[in-house]
């Protein structure tokens, strides 16, 4: 796996992943996760609580950069995020139709 540095508005991240795309899926379910908690009933009472504070929430800008080498260079990838948040709601809603098939056998 490769390490990525993500970077998209106030997102700086680094992350390990087989390939950009992957990196930037991964961001974006790390920026996301921080304000919508996927499976808030799998949560301990200390990690709610930690969900409702509201302190250094990331945001996402226009596009996502990535880079192999460093935050802050010109060579990086740009993806732009929204390709990348329909992207995310496609596998997160191909993972709950799967949820519901699984529950009904």
């Amino acid at each position: 796996m490769a390490k990525y540095y993500v970077e998209s508005g106030t997102l700086q991240t680094i992350i390990s992943a087989d390939d950009p795309q992957k990196a930037a899926l991964l961001a974006v379910h790390q920026a996301i996760g921080q304000t919508l908690p996927i499976n808030v009933e799998e949560l301990s009472p200390e990690e709610k609580q930690s969900q409702l504070e509201f302190r250094g929430v990331q945001v996402l800008g226009d596009d996502i950069l990535l880079n192999e080498r460093g935050f802050g260079r010109e060579d990086s990838l740009r993806i732009d995020t929204y390709e990348v948040l329909v992207h995310w709601s496609q596998l997160l809603a191909a993972l709950a139709k799967l949820e519901r098939t699984l529950g009904e056998e």
